[in-house]
């Protein structure tokens, strides 16, 4: 009697944290997604109290089961399992979290495409009638997630969505710095009540007088809204200081610097010591992407210099096939921040003032700079720094799918053959300029993103590929697909899925480097 006495108290005294219940997960130091964004969006009851009901007494352990398990219900949205980062748990619930994340983003997008042709009226519908919450043209309206679920939600679920929506603040944040763009114009579409939200966290931490830098990477782990890209850009990469005083003395002088070093350099790159390598410059920028930026001669102009300066000043490595590649991101950012068009891959950039191309210039030098700062034994004599990482990517993926990698030994395809060009240009040539963008948001966030996060990336890149691989059953076709992989179509979407499992693999093995040594 005792004995089934101290039981009954035991569950009585912990039934509010039994395993299963919704408890904080701790993440690396940039978890993928921020939990104070996602810590209010728990969902509220839109059921009338009912009278408190004496719970049966749990006789098994399967029965204790079953009354627990709604809590990781597959029908729980991402957010509310996101929300869960931030206290310390065993690496097997970390581990089970990740994965569950993945399953639900991947399947939540299959709904979306399905149902999205069905739906374009309804939500049409539903952007008009939202338009009346508001700063300037910055529209808040229901996000797609919100338009598909809506529909099976009862309406005092509805009201209380909408009452959220509305409670917003209404009031314009004033500009960042001198010299940013004003983004809110007509052309710039409308946000949805996340996309708002998470732009006014990142005004409202950018104003300050001195930027936190910790706070501003885990914001921009999730992705940075393209509005303020550019300044969050130049505070991680170490370009800009985080004291907003002394930020336009910076800028001043660093450009200035930079056009000094094109007076005094950029004159000799016919002499015959130099020729060689503005030579193969000149090759090699036609074939950066995306193809209507390249062809301008404006653009050509520009990047001729950038990459001459730097092969200058930096004689250990010189120019080598592939920097070419790194410009394009910083010099699309920046060029964003004084134009309104959605795709500048299609902008006349020769429409631009002098001045502001000079600025575009020096600052994508400065910055692309700062990132081979971190890399620059991956260009050096034998590249021994893509070397070894490939060596890396191989060791951990025969760890992580032993029978993609014994798939890939078996037909004789060799890593260094598809996976040089994955860490020579940072997946560049692999995924769309877009998706880029959006990995280099993650890159500049993680420590030693570029160098180091960047081999877990690869990593569950080419899992990501595992079906296809293992369909493939000839060398060649193998090795086409793997030079060749279909991304064209990828978006946010996909790039938010490989960076949550490569952030799964950077726990599992970052502080444990001998789980994928032989």
């Amino acid at each position: 009697m005792a004995s089934d006495g101290g039981r009954k108290q035991f569950w009585k005294r912990s039934g509010a944290k039994v395993p299963g219940s919704i408890q904080h997960v701790y993440g690396a130091q940039h978890p993928p997604f921020d939990p104070l964004l996602h810590g209010t969006l728990i969902k509220p009851s839109s059921k009338p109290p009912t009278t408190p009901v004496k719970l049966k007494k749990v006789s098994t352990f399967q029965e204790f089961e079953s009354n627990t398990s709604d809590a990781w219900d597959l029908g729980d949205d991402d957010d509310e399992l996101l929300a869960i980062a931030a206290e310390n748990l065993n690496t097997e619930v970390v581990m089970e979290t990740a994965h569950k994340v993945i399953q639900n983003h991947s399947k939540l997008q299959e709904q979306h495409k399905f149902q999205e042709e069905h739906l374009q009226e309804e939500k049409q519908e539903e952007f008009a009638q939202l338009t009346p919450v508001a700063c300037g043209d910055n529209r808040l309206v229901k996000s797609v997630s919100e338009g598909h679920t809506s529909s099976s939600l009862d309406n005092a679920s509805e009201n209380s969505s909408m009452q959220r929506s509305q409670s917003l603040p209404q009031t314009c944040i004033p500009p960042l710095a001198s010299g940013m763009a004003d983004c809110s114009t007509s052309v710039t579409p409308a946000l949805t009540e996340r996309e708002a939200s998470r732009l006014d966290k990142f005004k409202q931490l950018l104003a300050g007088p001195n930027t936190d830098l910790d706070e501003l990477r885990k914001l921009s782990w999730s992705g940075i809204p393209k509005r303020v890209r550019p300044i969050a850009w130049k505070l991680l990469s170490g370009y800009l200081p985080a004291n907003v005083d002394r930020r336009e003395s910076t800028l001043q002088r660093k450009r200035k610097e930079y056009f000094a070093f094109v007076e005094q350099y950029y004159d000799s790159r016919n002499d015959e010591n130099h020729q060689d390598t503005y030579r193969q410059i000149h090759i090699d920028i036609p074939r950066m992407s995306p193809e209507v930026l390249r062809l301008q001669p404006k653009v050509t102009e520009i990047f001729e210099r950038i990459l001459f300066i730097w092969a200058i000043r930096h004689p250990a490595s010189g120019y080598v096939q592939g920097i070419n590649d790194l410009v394009t991101p910083f010099f699309v950012v920046f060029v964003c921040e004084y134009i309104e068009e959605e795709e500048v891959e299609n902008f006349d950039v020769s429409s631009l003032p002098e001045e502001v191309l000079q600025n575009i210039e020096a600052d994508s030098y400065w910055c692309m700079s700062k990132l081979l700062d971190g890399i620059q034994d991956n260009y050096t004599f034998a590249q021994p720094g893509i070397q070894r990482k490939v060596k890396m990517l191989e060791e951990l993926v025969s760890r992580i799918d032993e029978q993609v990698h014994r798939h890939l030994d078996q037909h004789e395809v060799k890593y260094l053959q598809f996976a040089f060009r994955w860490m020579n240009n940072l997946l560049m040539r692999e995924v769309p300029l877009r998706c880029t963008i959006r990995l280099w948001d993650t890159y500049q966030s993680e420590p030693e993103g570029f160098s180091h996060f960047h081999l877990y990336v690869c990593a569950a890149f080419l899992v990501r590929w595992r079906k296809e691989i293992l369909e493939e059953k000839d060398f060649q076709e193998l090795l086409i697909f793997l030079q060749n992989l279909p991304t064209v179509h990828w978006g946010n979407e996909d790039i938010s899925v490989l960076l949550a499992e490569a952030y799964r693999l950077k726990f599992a093995f970052a502080d444990a480097p001998n789980h994928y040594k032989k």
